[in-house]
């Protein structure tokens, strides 16, 4: 004969027990009480039953539901802290990226006006001045002076360069001096706007260089990014007004030996990996250099034209040319250096 019993909705249950204890499914032998009666409890009659033996499972719901419920609590409070946590730890990370994106933004855009300061300035020299390895000696000149300046006050550490590193920079310095001279020779026989116009192909170069000494095969994505570029060369060329081979052959030239010198540079890292330079040391040494292996050549072909009674001879501003051309060297240099940082 099976016995129910029944606890009314209005009797209060016990306190809710410390989340933190164990709770338990208490054994109740009620086999002991023969006569287990629950008596009228706030007007409510609870069933009684006489000779009862049986075993069963007493648990009191509520308190396990607590339990649960506390239990969920712990688990979203834990998440919650956790997700808190890595907020914490990934803002500092968002604000650094977004200040170095900034520094960036800054570094390329004070890159652009440096160039266009120095491309104005040293097209005025050149066109009165056509004189394409004095004016690149001077630019290397004013980059030594300057260079020698930042050692000399700590500006820039002095860097200490081993037989070996120079060894192996002496190419990147050729490079470079080949760069800016076939540039200058441009300038001075065609537009400053169609010689720059030339120079967008120096991405093409620097994917067919790369691929040649450095074994980096292009993507067809960026075969296919080249194509508008090369045809954008090629129909600017045709209708250039001031077109001329000169200008135009060696902006090319330009092209190719200033990629030579960014893959050179590239492969020469790798290569000295354990005697590291950073860029902005690199370009000072090669700055250095340049100005010593053109000096020689300049004063050789082109003479000391550059003196206040040669200008005067050719019925030149000497206060004009001398102005214009010292600003545009330090432009160049800056330009360079700025370059170098990104």
């Amino acid at each position: 004969m099976e016995s129910t019993f029944a606890l009314s909705p209005s009797i209060p249950f016990l306190k809710s027990r410390n989340p933190n204890l164990n709770l338990r499914f208490n054994y109740l032998n009620l086999s002991s009480n023969p006569s287990f009666n629950l008596n009228s409890v706030n007007g409510v009659s609870s069933y009684s039953s006489s000779s009862l033996q049986f075993s069963s499972w007493c648990y009191f719901p509520c308190i396990v539901n607590d339990r649960r419920r506390m239990e969920k609590f712990n688990v979203k409070a834990t998440l919650a802290s956790h997700d808190t946590n890595e907020e914490e730890v990934e803002r500092p990370s968002t604000t650094s990226t977004l200040i170095k994106t900034l520094e960036l933004g800054v570094l390329i855009g004070l890159w652009y006006i440096l160039t266009i300061m120095f491309n104005i300035y040293n097209k005025q020299v050149l066109t009165v001045y056509p004189f394409p390895l004095t004016i690149s000696t001077l630019h290397f000149g004013m980059g030594t002076v300057i260079v020698l300046l930042m050692w000399t006050f700590n500006l820039h550490k002095k860097p200490k360069i081993s037989r070996s590193q120079l060894l192996a920079i002496i190419p990147l310095a050729i490079a470079h001096t080949l760069g800016n001279l076939f540039t200058n020779m441009s300038l001075g026989k065609v537009s400053v706007s169609f010689t720059h116009t030339i120079k967008a192909m120096e991405p093409f170069f620097s994917v067919v260089l790369s691929a040649m000494f450095l074994g980096e095969i292009p993507t067809f994505w960026v075969v296919s990014s080249l194509l508008p570029v090369v045809g954008g060369v090629a129909l600017a060329s045709f209708t250039e007004v001031s077109f001329n081979w000169i200008g135009f052959s060696t902006a090319m030239a330009s092209n190719l030996t200033n990629q030579s010198r960014n893959v050179l540079s590239k492969k020469f890292m790798i290569k000295k990996e354990g005697e590291y330079l950073d860029n902005v040391t690199l370009l000072s040494i090669i700055t250095i250099m340049s100005f010593i292996l053109m000096a020689p050549v300049s004063l050789l072909i082109e003479g000391f034209r550059f003196t206040p009674a040669g200008l005067l001879s050719s019925g030149l501003d000497v206060k004009d040319i001398y102005v214009k051309t010292f600003v545009a060297g330090l432009f160049y240099h800056a330009y360079q250096q700025v370059s170098s940082c990104f």
